[in-house]
């Protein structure tokens, strides 16, 4: 499970990291405006939903060690390239190469092998564990790469020259390409040839022959399609979160190293967060605890959206930033609990996590793009709340998927593939 956690958040620290805890820097040494960065990420979205379920099969045939391994190393080698500025064509370009890398061979074996280790009576424990660990991950990753960059302006970010905005930034890269590539060096001695805790009885393998068969059983699974909508919505959410410096910045007046600290400061409630919506999940239901965090994702979002920075509402800004982590890391810690408490069939769970993930990460293509669109045709606060009402609309749509899915489960039937 250690082997799986550092996996799992290191491979997406250089695409999601650098532009989330510094994307006004980002932006300004690339030579970016909001609705490019924007656009080079969807890219990122869009590759990796063509990725998803080819990567599906390939988890239920091959060993998650080489698979995660691959990634990882094939992930540090993009980042060599990131740490050029390559400019627009170039951010498409690296964006786009990180969409194979980090989903083709990656997602699918992840869950695959979460999903195995956790047993029948213990998904949202295992989920939990893994998006809490990768949450603590991701936290100490960023604030080690905050005080380094916050340290490399010791006259203050305001006077620092382009060469020593790129020289900063360029040392925060370096740094998780060095991470990422260790990472997978460790998994490849850390992890079996074989899924953990499996066996073979669990697990049949997929003849070659049967793939046509294998798909259209797990297509035939209510839950698969009711789960790719929550993840839709859920995602969304957290995609939101990339966004959260910049607005900190053009609405609350903060420079670009307070809005990294305090976006910062909200991560280290993901472990927190999903371990404890994981176990809170095994004790009283995944899809009635999912419910609940899109309630609180609601709230958030709905108070961005129309409240008027005023002089003394930091806190409310800092409060309601860990609001919205609460709900976002609590839903990513649940929703592929949902497998088991829909009896989904685990020697398709390779599959199953390909095509709800096909759906499900489509987020990755427009969120950014659609905030990029929304600030640059409204500059400052009134284009942030635009982008505010967006993400409740898809908070409220997961209220209602989720509450139907708790209604749906004493029902809950599914065919055998």
């Amino acid at each position: 499970m250690i082997g799986l956690i550092l996996a799992g958040e290191a491979v997406y620290a250089l695409p999601f990291h650098v532009a989330r805890f510094f994307r006004p820097t980002v932006m300004e040494t690339f030579g970016l405006t909001a609705t490019e960065l924007g656009a080079a990420q969807g890219v990122y979205g869009v590759v990796a939903m063509l990725a998803y379920f080819p990567g599906g099969p390939l988890a239920d045939r091959f060993p998650a060690r080489k698979l995660l391994a691959t990634s990882l190393w094939s992930t540090a080698a993009g980042g060599l390239y990131m740490a050029t500025f390559p400019g627009y064509a170039g951010s498409v370009f690296i964006w786009g190469f990180f969409g194979v890398t980090t989903i083709l061979l990656f997602w699918a074996a992840l869950i695959r092998a979460t999903r195995d280790w956790g047993g029948n009576d213990e998904q949202g424990r295992a989920y939990g564990i893994l998006d809490s660990g990768r949450g603590l991950l991701a936290a100490g990753l960023a604030s080690v790469g905050v005080m380094v960059f916050s340290l490399s302006f010791p006259e203050g970010y305001a006077s620092a020259s382009m060469e020593e905005k790129r020289a900063a930034l360029q040392l925060v890269i370096y740094g998780y390409v060095g991470v990422t590539a260790l990472i997978g060096v460790y998994v490849w001695f850390v992890l079996g040839d074989g899924h953990p805790a499996s066996g073979e009885s669990h697990a049949p393998r997929m003849p070659a022959g049967q793939l046509y068969h294998h798909v259209m059983g797990v297509l035939r699974i209510p839950a698969v399609w009711m789960q790719s909508l929550v993840i839709i919505c859920a995602y969304v959410g957290y995609k939101g979160f990339d966004n959260y410096t910049l607005f900190a910045v053009e609405a609350y007046g903060m420079d670009e190293v307070e809005a990294a600290q305090i976006v910062t400061l909200g991560s280290w409630v993901r472990p927190i967060a999903a371990l404890g919506a994981g176990l809170l999940g095994d004790r009283f239901g995944v899809s009635r605890m999912i419910f609940v965090c899109f309630i609180l994702l609601l709230a958030a979002d709905l108070y961005f959206a129309f409240a008027v920075p005023q002089m003394g509402t930091l806190w409310f800004l800092m409060g309601n930033i860990l609001l919205t982590c609460i709900a976002i890391f609590g839903l990513r810690g649940l929703y592929f609990a949902i497998f088991e408490e829909h009896k989904v069939p685990l020697w398709v769970t390779g599959t199953a996590v390909g095509f709800v993930s096909v759906i499900g990460y489509t987020p990755d293509i427009f969120v950014t793009l659609v905030a990029g669109i929304l600030i640059d045709r409204t500059p400052g606060l009134a284009g942030h709340q635009h982008f505010f009402l967006f993400l409740a609309a898809f908070a409220a749509l997961g209220v209602v998927i989720s509450y139907l899915m708790t209604r749906r489960l004493p029902a809950e039937t599914h065919p055998s593939s």
